[in-house]
């Protein structure tokens, strides 16, 4: 199978994650429901797991948003990722695993935010369309969320990198090479780092849009009085 070279910037963003084999056709994403200094060792089997399995990035993720942000840049500057394998509970009031699964099958819409979910704050404010696009393109999913098997995750990453198709549960996987477009790179841009603050609607959007052309105009006001 063809394999491409990550881009040099690769992994292009810092995280909860190790590194491995920058060429394997797997990243595994372990979801995260404690605060980042009481992870607990179950979730710590799992990622290792699949670092230990031959994956090219294996970590956590916490957040529908800026966690999502990160994990995206870091798999578009590597063609070579085709599978993303998810594991691990459930994040209480993030929805996280419910929000990535509707990410890959639904996208999001014009203000960025993913379709189909009822996670909180699931908005993607600081990366390109372009990027959120080729995640969905370059990914197969294999969701083994709430199955906290370490030899699962094995057999899971073992599978995706065999040379010939193998049945993994439900899925036909192997290695199916490098995306055939060149690795996207770059980093989170930061123009909204709390999108729990951001307007939610049109109804919401509208308010704050009137909200800034009175303070406008009463600045202009203001200025002219001087």
């Amino acid at each position: 199978m063809l394999k491409s070279k990550p881009h040099p910037d690769y992994p292009c963003e810092p995280g909860r994650y190790v590194r491995g084999n920058d060429f394997s056709p797997v990243a595994v994403a372990i979801i995260l429901n404690t605060d980042e200094d009481k992870i607990p060792p179950e979730i710590e089997r799992l990622v290792r797991a699949g670092i230990e399995s031959g994956a090219a990035l294996s970590g956590t993720v916490q957040t529908p948003n800026i966690g999502f942000e990160k994990m995206i840049c870091n798999i578009v500057a590597n063609p070579n990722i085709r599978y993303l394998i998810l594991g691990g509970p459930e994040s209480e009031g993030h929805q996280t695993g419910q929000a990535l699964k509707a990410l890959i099958a639904n996208g999001v819409n014009d203000r960025k935010m993913i379709i189909g979910t009822e996670a909180m704050h699931p908005y993607l404010y600081n990366i390109p369309q372009e990027f959120i696009e080729r995640f969905r393109k370059q990914l197969n999913l294999i969701d083994l969320q709430f199955q906290g098997d370490p030899d699962l995750i094995r057999k899971a990453v073992w599978s995706c990198c065999q040379e010939n198709p193998v049945e993994f549960g439900t899925h036909l996987v192997y290695d199916i090479g490098a995306y055939p477009e060149p690795p996207l790179a770059g980093t989170v841009l930061w123009k909204v780092t709390q999108p729990w603050s951001m307007p939610t609607d049109e109804k919401e959007q509208d308010a704050v849009d009137r909200a800034k052309e009175l303070i406008e105009r009463l600045r202009i006001r203001n200025q002219n009085n001087q």
